[in-house]
């Protein structure tokens, strides 16, 4: 079966990277929220990683923030590590930086790098599941791939 588009760039990109191993798989229903993504693959809401686009406030600079979907993020926690304040910009936003759309957005495959938050309760998992480029797409790996794969920072995110 072949990927659609979106999430053909996120396999081309784990192919790029080095990590032509993990694979982008079409589920039958939505990954849309954690719940959802949990259900499809069965495992627990906490493995499902959260890719979430926040912005600088001052800068404008894009974040991506991988998060447990388990957990909220507190960006109050975030602005010793950034130097500024995070808000929550409108889909556009989100599609404009990482060229995908919300309920979909993958740890990689963005148009430029994005610099990358990740959520230091993922690595209490074997496994974890990400986005991968569509609301019904997902690829699984462990948290130390995750870390290797982005280049990101891990910081307790709530």
């Amino acid at each position: 079966m072949s990927l659609p588009t979106s999430a053909q760039r996120v396999q081309d990109a784990l192919r790029e990277r080095g990590f032509g191993h993990l694979r982008v798989q079409v589920l039958p229903g939505s990954t849309r929220t954690a719940q959802e993504a949990a259900q499809a693959v069965g495992c627990t809401v906490g493995q499902i990683v959260k890719s979430l686009i926040f912005q600088g406030a001052q800068s404008g600079r894009p974040y991506l923030l991988l998060v447990s979907g388990a957990n909220r993020v507190r960006t109050e926690l975030l602005v010793a590590h950034l130097g500024e304040e995070l808000h929550k910009p409108d889909a556009e936003y989100v599609r404009q930086v990482s060229g995908f759309a919300i309920g979909g957005v993958p740890p990689i495959g963005h148009p430029t790098p994005l610099p990358t938050l990740i959520d230091a309760e993922l690595f209490q998992y074997e496994r974890v599941y990400a986005a991968g480029g569509t609301p019904s797409t997902l690829f699984s790996l462990t948290p130390k791939e995750l870390l290797a794969l982005t280049g990101g920072r891990v910081l307790p995110l709530h």
